[in-house]
This record gives structure tokens, C-alpha cells and sequence, in this order.
């Protein structure tokens, strides 16, 4: 294998350049065409499907939000996803002490997914775009990709910090190096055989021990990537029914065991083990709330199912993705999480460190780390080093019981804005299904298997979702009741074993819906969870890279197509 170099690009596939450009389909819209039903025009039901498909359509509200008079509070609420924040510029104040990026924005480049990087650099003019998280744990054994989360850093890790503080990790010290697949494990050939090539990529990331600004510094450390995904129709998703993404996870360990292949290896036993749900399959920390009936639930007692994210750490989106990403990514604090995000290890190095200390001394009565703890009228380098600790150090345990009252940033009202943007975006309509090429795709995706991960139908029932108390005091949030809905994803975790995997193997079946306009809307195609993928050929070829691959006998049938259904699956893919 190589090192790619910075100007490669991937192969060029002529579908791909035009996937997003439509024919006068207008007067299909809604109406039943080929092997299309007519509210396959409408990913996200009527309520949650926008029928702008034109430039800045990811950023579109959802009818449900038109319908309950919600515009106002939408536009005000994407206004915190988009602006950057700063130390003292209300109301887009947060940063301190240390965070992952200056803005949710610059992750979600025109609300979409993040784009393949040749260097990690989240502080600065460039980072638009750069959607990477840092994913750093103690490697089970050398050159695993498994095993714990380190502690002395944050689980989001953050490369930014506030005057006179260091980040915690020094993101110059950051190396991220490409190299090019030479060989797919799985022994197919990285020509299809009408002669086209395709070509595969991977990211090795690096960080060492030196760039930690913590006390311990970490060793024994494991690196991965791991890139933002769109967040369009993240409140449709909200809105699907447990108990059919129960039932789903019932239905996979049936025809597993009917096939008589080991459960255990196609779904994660975190999540499914004996025949049902594990308990870890529920969020069982989520503080005060209510249900969209008022059905009350005190801290604790609301065990919601997890569904959000690559690892399925997050059950609820009024307490995960972005509700979560907006306190610990910008560290901008609100009522219910008016602590920071850090560590002991961070806040103790900086207690320590020399160069803070005397910062602090300087700026004297106007830094609130100057603190007389005595009372004698004197400030000591140990005052400053003690009042440093105890106002860096995390903010919380695990059920909101805060160490620190701070005053909060972001207001219940805005924080009530910010949610009805987030549970109000819209999915763009699908494109094209009038076309001969698009439901040849379409029965060739059924043919092959991958319906079977990617589920395209799934059903709304009251949207009877949970809500922190401290949204009580507001009206409802969007609500996506009884609509037929098609996110292209089984909501269950499944493993490809590709070179460098994601940390812990697993990963959850990404939503399709949508992707398709990815290049009109952010400039590029990248796709998976590091954006190895350059295009849907090379993320199609990736479920191929290994016969352990949960997904290589669909792949391998891809591999197998003739050029002119490889391009009709992939215009299907891209009109979804």
C-alpha cells in the first residue's frame, strides 16, 4: 500500500457527477411511477418531506413545523447551529473553557455529512467541513480497534481552549495519513469486468502522548476516526415507534438462526442477547421529562430505546445528537446543564502549569481563577492553582447532580428554539423515480440483499416522544404522527471488518434518504464513518473488502453487475 497523495481523487463514475440533477419530474410527484409508490416521493411522510430539491434544501423546515405555526422559532433556533460562538457575544456565548468546535456548522458542512480531511485542524478559518471527531481509547490488544474510551481526555475530545487555558490536546501534533487499498482482503479484483477500476482509501490517525495537556498523560492509546453525518429527519427518525425497531431486531436474529448462522456475530449482544433486548439496549440515564401525552418521568425512570449515532449511544433526539452536541462540542452551558464539560486530568495540568498560572496572576482581579481564598488580602500561586482546579473540573455525574451552579449560557427559551429547528428539518423529496434507469436500481438494490440492512419502509405511529422538564413550559416540539416513511436503515448495528475499522467494529446502518444531494449541497460525496468513501461506488465496494463482512455477498453482486446496472443502483441511491 501506498500513501495517497494530497491532489488523488477517486475514480471518476459519470452517474456520479449527474446523480443530482433532475429531469422535469414535477409532474410525477406523488404519483405511483414503475415500482415506486407515490409516497415513495415523500421520504420523510408528507409532514416531514420538503419538496424543494434546489440548493440549501437540507436546510429546509418540515410542513409539521408550517402546520403548528413554529417558522419563527425554527429560523431563531437554526441560528445556533449556524453562528460561531465566542467567550462574551450573546447570545452566542460558550467556548469556555475548552471545547470541540467554534460552531455545530463547521461539523455539519451545509447540514450535512463531514468531508474527508488531510489534516485535523478544528480551531482556524479552514475548519469548515472537518465533521472528524477524535476517537481515542486503551487498544484491547496491539492494533485493535476495540477497547475503552481514555478518561483523561473528554469523550468528545476537545483541541480548543479559552485564554490563558491549553486545549486539552495540541491539534498540531495531530497526523492523519491516507494510504490507498493495494488489495481487497476479500480476494475481488479492483476492476469490475467491463474494465472500470475503483479505488479504496483509508485514514490512520496519530496523536502523541507529548500533544496531551493532561495530568496523567495517557498512554497505551488507540486511535480512529469518526465523521458527522446529516442531520436532516432526525426528528422523523425520533418518531418511529420502540416496538417496531424491536421487532426488527427480533425479525434479523430470526432469519439468522433460520439460516443457521451465529446471532451473536450479526447483532451486537449489547443490544440483543437471549432471545430479546438487552439492557443495555436502553439510555437509562435521561433526567426529568414528560411525554407528548404529559405522562411524567422522574430521572432515571425513562429507559428509552437507543437509535442515534454510529456506537447507538443515544436513545432520545431531545437528549442526544444535537441536544447533547451543542453543550459538549461548543461547551455552551443552559439550565439543565449548567456545568462544564471537561476532566480532572485536564483541569489538574492546567492547575499545574506555569505559563496559566502566571497569565492569571497578570490579569489579576479581572480573571475569576484570581481568587483570595484566604482572605488575607493576598493572592498565592497555590489560590490561583486551587480556584483553577475546582472551577475546570467536570461539572456533573451521570445523573445531572452538578458540582457547579454556573450561570447559563444559552436560555430555556433559546435552547426551546434550537430543539423545534432541530426535530423540524426536513427531508428533501426523492427525484427521478419516474425514470426506467432509477427503478431498474431500485429492484436491483431489493435483488441484492441490501434492503435487508438498509430497510427502506418504516411507519410513525403518534410520535408520542419524551422532553426534558425544562422544555415543559413551551409548546410541543414538531410532531410526525402516522406517516409512511422511508430512511433507508434498519436502526440496528452491523460490522463490514474493513481495513482500520471503526473503533468497536460495529456500526449503525446509515440512513440513505437524502444523500443523493450531498454534492449539490456541500461540494462533495464522502460517505461512511471516517468519509473513506469518495462516492457510492468506493462505500458499496467497502462492504466487499472482507468475506467476514456482514454485507459482502450484496456487495460482491454489485461487484458482479454489468456497468449499466452498477449505475443504476448507484442513480437509485443517489435519487432516495
Amino acid at each position: 500500500m501506498c500513501v495517497v497523495a494530497l491532489a488523488a481523487t477517486a475514480c471518476s463514475h459519470d452517474n456520479e457527477s449527474t446523480s443530482t440533477k433532475t429531469e422535469s419530474d414535477a409532474k410525477y410527484v406523488g404519483q405511483a411511477v414503475g415500482n415506486f409508490s407515490a409516497d415513495e416521493w415523500y421520504p420523510g411522510g408528507k409532514l416531514g418531506t420538503t419538496t424543494n430539491v434546489t440548493e440549501g434544501c437540507y436546510e429546509d423546515e418540515t410542513p409539521a413545523v408550517t402546520n403548528a405555526g413554529l417558522t419563527v422559532a425554527f429560523n431563531i433556533g437554526e441560528k445556533f447551529f449556524e453562528r460561531n460562538y465566542t467567550e462574551s457575544t450573546k447570545p452566542f456565548n460558550g467556548l469556555g473553557p475548552a471545547a470541540v468546535r467554534r460552531s455545530c456548522l463547521d461539523c455539519h458542512p451545509a447540514y450535512g455529512h463531514g468531508q474527508w480531511q488531510s489534516s485535523y485542524i478544528a480551531n482556524g478559518s479552514s475548519s469548515w467541513g472537518n465533521g472528524y471527531l477524535l476517537v481515542i481509547y486503551h487498544p484491547t490488544e496491539e492494533g485493535s480497534n476495540d477497547g475503552a474510551y481514555i478518561s483523561e481526555v473528554t469523550g468528545m475530545p476537545q483541541t480548543m481552549a479559552t485564554s490563558p487555558f491549553k486545549p486539552p490536546i495540541d491539534e498540531e501534533q495531530i497526523s492523519i495519513t491516507w494510504y490507498e487499498i493495494s488489495a481487497m482482503e476479500s480476494g475481488l479484483p479492483m476492476t469490475f469486468a467491463d474494465g472500470e477500476t475503483y479505488s479504496l482509501q483509508y485514514p490512520v490517525l496519530y496523536i502523541p502522548e507529548d500533544a496531551f495537556n493532561t495530568d496523567p498523560k495517557p498512554s497505551n492509546l488507540g486511535f480512529r476516526l469518526e465523521s458527522t453525518i446529516g442531520i436532516l429527519g432526525t426528528g422523523v427518525m425520533d418518531a418511529i415507534p420502540e416496538d417496531s425497531i424491536k421487532a426488527q431486531y427480533a425479525k434479523e436474529a430470526a432469519a439468522l438462526e433460520a439460516a443457521g448462522l451465529d446471532v451473536s456475530e450479526y447483532l451486537n449482544s449489547n443490544f440483543w442477547a437471549n432471545g430479546e433486548m438487552a439492557a443495555s439496549s436502553k439510555y437509562t440515564a435521561l433526567a426529568d421529562g414528560y411525554r407528548a401525552d404529559g405522562t411524567f418521568y422522574s430521572k432515571g425512570t425513562y429507559t428509552p430505546l437507543k437509535r442515534y449515532t454510529y456506537a447507538l449511544t443515544r436513545a432520545s433526539l431531545q437528549d442526544g445528537a444535537g441536544a447533547n452536541a451543542i453543550w459538549n462540542i461548543t461547551n455552551v452551558s443552559r439550565s439543565d446543564r449548567h456545568y462544564l464539560y471537561t476532566t480532572n486530568a485536564w483541569a489538574k495540568a492546567m492547575s499545574e502549569d506555569a505559563e496559566v498560572i502566571a497569565a492569571i496572576k497578570e490579569a489579576g482581579s479581572e480573571s475569576p481563577y484570581y481568587v483570595d481564598v484566604n482572605g488575607d488580602g493576598t493572592v498565592t500561586d497555590d489560590e490561583i492553582a486551587e480556584a483553577v482546579y475546582e472551577l475546570l473540573r467536570p461539572g456533573t455525574d451521570q445523573f445531572n447532580n452538578a458540582y457547579h451552579n454556573f450561570e447559563p449560557e444559552m436560555t430555556d427559551t433559546q435552547y426551546y428554539q434550537f430543539m423545534v429547528w432541530h426535530r423540524g428539518l426536513a427531508i428533501p423529496r426523492a427525484r427521478n423515480l419516474q425514470k426506467e434507469s432509477v427503478q431498474r436500481g431500485k429492484e436491483l438494490f431489493m435483488e441484492m440483499g441490501c434492503a435487508s440492512c438498509h430497510r427502506p419502509e418504516w411507519n410513525t405511529t403518534d410520535d408520542n416522544f419524551w422532553y426534558p422538564s425544562v422544555l415543559a413550559q413551551f409548546d410541543l416540539l414538531p410532531r410526525y404522527p402516522n406517516q409512511k416513511v422511508y430512511p433507508y436503515t434498519d436502526f440496528i448495528q452491523h460490522k463490514l471488518y474493513m481495513k482500520n475499522d471503526i473503533h468497536g467494529s460495529w456500526c449503525r446502518t446509515t440512513p440513505l434518504w437524502g444523500r443523493g444531494l450531498s454534492a449539490q449541497e456541500t461540494g462533495r460525496s464522502d460517505r461512511m464513518h471516517d468519509c473513506r468513501a469518495r462516492d457510492v461506488v468506493e462505500a458499496i465496494m467497502w462492504h466487499a473488502y472482507s468475506k467476514k463482512s456482514h454485507a459482502y455477498k450484496s456487495a460482491e453482486k454489485f461487484y458482479n453487475l454489468d456497468k449499466e446496472d452498477r449505475d443504476a443502483v448507484v442513480e437509485f441511491i443517489n435519487s432516495i
